[in-house]
């Protein structure tokens, strides 16, 4: 059965890329994405199961947890579970439910068809940021040269090698911005309902992501293109960062997502992850708000090319490399962007600006931060790919468009096809 399931999940890959993409497109895709696929397995094979890299363990641990999904529902039937009812599970039910299901259909532990699961789920997110790239200005080229970079990216790869739940955190962050910025285009009462459901999903994924993707959502859903100025753009960041710290009434999301901000601000926690070889520690005094700057460096920029530590961390300097230059492009296309589609760049920076101060009042473990950062990397990569178009264009000697819905190519409310 578990070779079945992984066989399925192949074929619901081909589906979607058939779906999604036009003739042309799906010679270019299918192939990069089923490679993509395979490799995952591979590694989950040849590397996790012989545990040539010691990572984390969360992959076991969430194997064990869906395992008690298992039991809970041969005692109390099948249904969706939560912490409530076991309450090991956190805040990572849906993926502990996902790979429940697998658990439950194979009979047993299942590590190669979860793994199946979750490699679905990263090739579906290169799909989407193949799409969204279009939608904020890319060309065809540029949105498949990040596709390629997604589906390889050595981070994002290994956390969808096994049974982590940062695909899953990834693909509905992702998703769910994706939803925003086609509002921002031409608003749908269906997209309304999927941006739901996609929130919902990341609430028991990591419910603190819902609240970052609230900024961005408001903007979507107003409507509007050229109001912002840099002025109203740190007065929105501003208020984002503060906004949980501000009377916020009795709702139990924002009550829960306040607690866990908290928690993960507490020098009790924060000590705690510093452990090991990859932990950081500075001299705060205790307040997560101190010694920021140093921190936001830490929370961008490590591995450090000097540091020393395990294997995965040494690895884990190739990400950096490839994501200091991600960097480096997406400030030229934010630039260009702030010109010529000002509500589109105000969108992404109200997500990525806020997640990463509130990520540095975190901050305490590299190893964890390489991972909790992926988010970040995805969306910010977006704006590089819209330099990387600007560059091909001059080079082609073509002009430059006033506005992404001003090129040639096909940017329309699904992105390039």
């Amino acid at each position: 059965m578990e070779y079945v399931i992984v066989a399925a999940a192949a074929l619901v890959l081909i589906w979607l890329v058939h779906a999604t993409l036009d003739g042309q497109a799906v010679q270019r895709v299918l192939p990069v994405l089923l490679i993509a696929f395979a490799v995952r397995l591979a590694i989950q094979v040849l590397v996790m199961q012989n545990h040539v890299i010691e990572y984390g363990g969360d992959n076991i641990t969430y194997e064990s947890r869906a395992m008690e999904v298992v039991a809970f529902w041969k005692r109390e039937g099948f249904q969706f579970v939560t912490s409530d009812d076991i309450g090991s599970l956190y805040s990572a039910a849906v993926p502990c439910n996902v790979f429940a299901l697998v658990i439950y259909l194979c009979g047993g532990p299942a590590p190669l068809a979860c793994t199946a699961v979750v490699a679905l789920l990263a090739c579906a997110l290169c799909l989407i940021m193949y799409k969204l790239a279009g939608l904020v200005g890319a060309d065809r080229r540029a949105a498949f040269s990040l596709l390629l970079l997604t589906a390889f990216m050595p981070a994002f790869l290994l956390h969808t090698s096994d049974m982590f739940k940062e695909g899953f955190n990834a693909f509905l962050v992702v998703a769910t911005l994706g939803l925003g910025v086609s509002n921002l285009r031409r608003f749908d009462l269906r997209k309304v309902l999927l941006l739901a459901l996609s929130l919902w999903a990341l609430w028991y994924v990591r419910p603190y992501m819902v609240f970052m993707c609230a900024m961005p959502m408001v903007l979507g859903f107003s409507g509007v293109k050229r109001a912002f100025s840099l002025r109203s753009m740190l007065v929105l960041v501003t208020l984002l960062i503060l906004l949980p710290f501000g009377n916020l009434g009795d709702s139990a999301p924002v009550e829960a997502m306040q607690r866990q901000l908290d928690y993960g601000q507490s020098e009790t926690f924060r000590q705690s992850n510093a452990i090991g070889g990859s932990g950081v520690t500075f001299d705060d005094g205790g307040n997560p708000w101190n010694q920021l700057g140093l921190k936001v460096v830490y929370t961008l920029f490590s591995p450090f090319p000097w540091s020393e530590g395990s294997l995965t961390l040494q690895l884990g300097k190739l990400d950096a490399l490839i994501w200091y230059f991600l960097l480096y492009s997406a400030v030229r296309g934010a630039v260009w962007l702030w010109r010529h589609d000002r509500a589109t760049v105000c969108y992404l920076l109200l997500f990525i600006i806020p997640s990463t101060i509130v990520y540095a009042t975190t901050m305490a473990n590299v190893g964890l931060i390489f991972r909790q950062r992926i988010p970040i990397v995805m969306v910010t990569s977006l704006l590089a790919a819209v330099a990387w178009s600007i560059t091909a264009r001059r080079e082609r000697g073509r002009s430059i468009p006033a506005t992404p819905e001003e090129s040639r190519l096909p940017v329309l409310a699904g992105g390039p096809r």
